[in-house]
């Protein structure tokens, strides 16, 4: 399984990684959809209804100057395929698109995250950006890699 960082090296507006995991896309879509999963490499999650509108929060400790609160809205669904929602972090001015496009391959699912919309003065916020979706990937491999074999991972979803 491999994170590689698809980031232009002129590109100042988005952010992209490809992730080659080697699970199916279904086992993917859980780790990027339920919430117990989520927390495990992304942040915790509150909310979450997988409708288009509809508003949720990401929330952890805060490291000045964040606040630790992430406040997103679902933009587009397509199950097993791709999901996209708003990442709006106030206190930072921050008003970004995180996208996710899941897509088989003959050994498992290539995953592309795509976070657009950064202003020519968010330099800092871009880079930090960045840096936290590289250790975010990382966690989500290591996520993946240790699911059980069975099943798709984490046993049947209640």
């Amino acid at each position: 399984m491999t994170l590689t960082d698809k980031t232009a090296k002129s590109q100042t507006d988005a952010i992209t990684f490809e992730l080659d995991l080697k699970h199916s896309p279904r086992k993917v879509w859980r780790a990027l959809t339920e919430p117990e999963l989520l927390a495990q490499w992304l942040l915790p999650v509150f909310g979450l209804d997988l409708n288009p509108g509809a508003a949720f929060t990401f929330k952890t400790q805060p490291h000045p100057p964040w606040d630790g609160t992430v406040n997103c809205r679902i933009i587009e669904v397509e199950p097993m395929q791709r999901l996209s929602y708003a990442w709006v972090v106030g206190d930072m001015e921050l008003d970004t698109t995180v996208t996710f496009t899941l897509e088989p391959t003959e050994s498992g699912t290539r995953l592309t995250l795509v976070q657009s919309g950064f202003k020519p003065s968010q330099k800092q916020n871009f880079g930090g950006a960045r840096y936290g979706w590289k250790l975010m990937g990382g966690k989500l491999i290591e996520l993946l890699a240790n699911a059980s074999q069975t099943d798709d991972g984490w046993g049947a979803k209640q």
